[in-house]
C-alpha cells in the first residue's frame, strides 16, 4: 500500500509485509495465563462431571455389565451405557461402525470405554467407577503386525506404488542389501488433554465446547450419534492446548458422550480425561514394521528398491489408509529412484486405533529410506553424504 505523508512524499512502506511485527492474537493471554481453555470456563449451574470405565481386556465378549452399585453411590446421577446412544454408536469418521462410543457386546482393546459415570463431582464419579463389575469371556487377541499377517487380519487392500522394472533391476544389481526396520508408537502428549462440555438447549439442541481440530466433523458426527439435524449441534472451539493430529478424529467420542449425558439428564456435562485415561483411550502414531530389499552399484546409486510396510492400525480404520498411502508415496524421500515396488498391509489389531500424528506417515517412510542409504554407505565404505548426493 502506497501512502502520501504530510510532507507530500510517498511512503512506500508495505503494511503487513514480512518486516512488520505482528503479535499473535492470543500471545499475551497465553504467556500471562489469561487465555481460557475449556476447563477454565465458569462451570454452569448443575454441571455433571464424567468419568469412564474402561476395558481391561484386549479382546473379549462382555458377558455381563453390572452398574447397580455405581448408581447407588453418593453423588451419582446416572451411568451411561451403549443403550443410551440415541443414534449410531460409532464415532468413526469413515462411518464403518468400527469405533464404538461405548462398547457393549464386545471389547476390542485395553482402554476401550464401556460406560461412563455422571456425578455431581469428579471425585464421586471416580469412586463410583470402581464399583462397576464386568464379566468377560476372553478371546485370543491379535496384538502385533506379525500376528495380524498370520491371521490375515487386515482392514483393506491398498494399491502398490510401482515404477520401472524393480524385480529385473534388483536381480541385475552388483550389490544388494535387505533388512527389517520397526518404528514404534508415540503419544501426542498435548498439554491440554481431551475435554468436552455440553450445554443442553431447547428442542434437543446442544451446544458443545470441544478441544478438537475438526469442529465441523464433530458437529456432523454428534448429530448422527444423537439422531438430530446437524444445525441442532453447535460446536465452539476457542483454542486448543496442543493437538498434533490427536484431536482430528479422537475428540468426537468425548463430545458425543457429553451430548448424550446432557440429553439424558437435562443438565450440562463435562468430560475431562485424566492423563492416564487419555493415553489409554486415544490413538497413537502408527507403528510400522517394514522390510526392504535394495540393489545398488559401486557408487552407491540405487538401482532398485523393494519395500513392504506392515502397519499396526489398531481396532478401527480411522485414517490408516491415508497414512499408509502417504508413507508409500514418500518412501523415495528426496531421491530419484527409477525402479521401485512399494506395498503395504493395513493390519487390524486388538490395540487402540492409531490415528493422525504430525507427519502423517512420512516419518515412518523416511526412517526406512535413510537407513537404507546409511547401510549402502557402510557396505561400500563411502561417506553417507556422498551416497545421498549420488541418489539425489
Amino acid at each position: 500500500m502506497v501512502e502520501i505523508n504530510d510532507t507530500g512524499r510517498t511512503d512506500d512502506r508495505i503494511v503487513g509485509d514480512i518486516r512488520t511485527r505482528l503479535a499473535h492474537d492470543s500471545a499475551r493471554k497465553h504467556v500471562s495465563g489469561e487465555a481460557l481453555y475449556i476447563d477454565d470456563l465458569a462451570e454452569p449451574a448443575g454441571l455433571l462431571h464424567l468419568h469412564p470405565v474402561l476395558s481391561t481386556r484386549p479382546r473379549a465378549r462382555v458377558v455381563s455389565l453390572d452398574i447397580s452399585a455405581a448408581i447407588a453411590c453418593e453423588g451419582v446421577v446416572t451411568v451411561l451405557t451403549a443403550d443410551d446412544v440415541p443414534g449410531t454408536n460409532d464415532f468413526g469418521h469413515e462411518g464403518l461402525d468400527d469405533d464404538w462410543i461405548l462398547a457393549s457386546e464386545r471389547v476390542a482393546y485395553v482402554g476401550q470405554v464401556i460406560c461412563v459415570i455422571a456425578a455431581e463431582t469428579l471425585d464421586a464419579a471416580r469412586m463410583a467407577a470402581k464399583t462397576v463389575r464386568i464379566d468377560f469371556a476372553d478371546e485370543t487377541p491379535i496384538l502385533t503386525v506379525d500376528q495380524a499377517v498370520e491371521a490375515a487380519s487386515f482392514l483393506q487392500d491398498l494399491p502398490a506404488v510401482t515404477k520401472g522394472d524393480c524385480a529385473g533391476e534388483l536381480a541385475a544389481a552388483p550389490h544388494r542389501i535387505s533388512g527389517t526396520i520397526e518404528s514404534g508408537a508415540q503419544d501426542h502428549f498435548y498439554l491440554e488433554g481431551h475435554i468436552a462440555m455440553a450445554l443442553p438447549k431447547e428442542d434437543d439442541d446442544v451446544h458443545i465446547y470441544s478441544s478438537t481440530q475438526d469442529p465441523t466433523a464433530v458437529q456432523h458426527l454428534v448429530a448422527r450419534i444423537m439422531d438430530i439435524p446437524a444445525n441442532a449441534v453447535t460446536v465452539e472451539v476457542r483454542r486448543m492446548g496442543g493437538a498434533f493430529g490427536g484431536k482430528e478424529t479422537q475428540a468426537t467420542q468425548f463430545a458425543a458422550i457429553v451430548a448424550i449425558a446432557a440429553r439424558k439428564t437435562g443438565r450440562p456435562a463435562k468430560f475431562r480425561l485424566d492423563r492416564d485415561d487419555d493415553m489409554r483411550i486415544t490413538g497413537k502414531r502408527h507403528e510400522f514394521a517394514s522390510t526392504y530389499e535394495v540393489g545398488f552399484d559401486d557408487n552407491g546409486r540405487i538401482r532398485a528398491f523393494n519395500a513392504k510396510m506392515g502397519v499396526r492400525c489398531g481396532n478401527a480404520e480411522d485414517q490408516s489408509p491415508y497414512i499408509l498411502a502417504r508413507a508409500l508415496n514418500h518412501l523415495d524421500n528426496c531421491y530419484y529412484l527409477e525402479h521401485v515396488d512399494f506395498s503395504g498391509l493395513l493390519c487390524k489389531t486388538n490395540t487402540v486405533s492409531a490415528c493422525a500424528f504430525r507427519g502423517f506417515g512420512t516419518p515412518q517412510a523416511f526412517v526406512v529410506t535413510e537407513r537404507v542409504i546409511d547401510r549402502i554407505a557402510f557396505q561400500l565404505g563411502l561417506d553417507p553424504l556422498e551416497v545421498r548426493k549420488v541418489n539425489f
